[in-house]
């Protein structure tokens, strides 16, 4: 099953909308969902700082700050098993 995975942290109004667009795809679209909050490792709030919210599908970032809807809906799509 395809991975999708939002790197945020709390408090943080960008990672809150990119979450609601991401489960509205999910409803449509099955996948994964894996939520990190980067605040957790040193190392990912060094590397994302501020570009978050981060997205990606199965390991390939595919959107900084905002998510859309239709261009996550037909990248979900295009992985295949």
């Amino acid at each position: 099953m395809t991975l999708v995975t939002l790197y945020g942290k709390p408090g943080c109004h960008l990672c809150d909308d990119a979450r609601a667009v991401v489960d509205g795809v999910r409803a449509d679209v099955g996948f994964e969902l894996a939520e990190v909050d980067i605040t957790l490792d040193p190392v990912l709030a060094n590397r994302l700082g501020e570009r978050i919210p981060v997205v990606e599908i199965d390991g390939e970032e595919a959107f900084e700050h905002f998510v859309d809807a239709a261009e996550l809906r037909r990248r979900v799509g295009m992985v295949r098993p």
